[in-house]
């Protein structure tokens, strides 16, 4: 199987997009895991990816806001809500480097229903904000249902990295056109289109959380690879099945 490199551009163009959203004020927390740590939590058609021999988990928080339908129409009061994801690294039958979401969080319950029922992806309800506090974003989540777990971290932006600056690491912790998701037994590929990400270097601040552990994740043991961006917009492209 040909993996296919990481780059910083995307690797398809979404032409005819499910929805259009933009997804602003974002923190990237980072840690590296044992790569059979992660690998034993995944469906067996998809296999881990890995930079420098390990494993990488994500918490990740944004506001995700100007949420527009396939017919141009505005989602309305749904158009506009923070999300907490936690989400790691793979790669796909077809070699395709993608996202698997662990757990996605938002305080809206309609949208959670829609993404389980027709998309299969693992999205949960709860009490979610996305505040600014000073210099620094505050993330915070606390579901109403599906374990009672929760989280909240702070993200300090820093230095901006300039477009051709990010290192490798940097680039396969971003750069994903992609996500993996498992609907009615049957893998699926998501494409997903936006422009190259505004990087900045950050600084994680306080941080109290168990939605790793909830996903099934032991205490990460290296300190954390921490990022932030003002924020892409997006053209999210429709499922289609893998032959695994």
């Amino acid at each position: 199987m040909r993996i296919e490199p990481i780059s910083p551009e995307p690797r398809g163009v979404v032409n005819r997009p499910v929805m259009l959203q933009d997804w602003n004020n974002l923190g990237f927390v980072h840690w590296s895991y044992p790569a059979e740590t992660v690998q034993a939590l995944l469906p067996q058609n998809l296999k881990v990816d890995t930079f420098g021999g390990k494993a990488w988990v994500g918490l990740i928080g944004f506001s995700m806001e100007n949420i527009v339908t396939p017919k141009g129409l505005s989602a309305g009061p749904l158009s506009s809500f923070p999300e907490i994801n936690v989400r790691t690294y793979v790669v796909d039958p077809d070699g395709r480097r993608n996202v698997w979401f662990f757990s996605l969080d938002i305080n809206r319950y309609a949208p959670v229903a829609v993404a389980q029922t027709l998309f299969g992806l693992p999205y949960r309800w709860g009490k979610c904000s996305t505040e600014l506090d000073g210099d620094s974003w505050v993330y915070s989540v606390r579901r109403r249902s599906w374990g009672r777990a929760s989280t909240r971290f702070a993200v300090t932006p820093g230095a901006p990295i300039a477009a051709g600056d990010e290192t490798s690491l940097e680039l396969f912790l971003t750069a994903r056109w992609g996500m993996s998701t498992v609907w009615r037994n049957q893998l699926f590929h998501g494409t997903v289109d936006h422009g190259r990400w505004p990087l900045q270097r950050a600084t994680l601040g306080s941080l109290n959380d168990t939605l790793l552990a909830h996903a099934g994740l032991p205490p990460a043991t290296d300190d954390p690879v921490v990022h932030a961006s003002a924020g892409v917009s997006v053209k999210i492209g429709r499922l289609r099945r893998v032959d695994s």
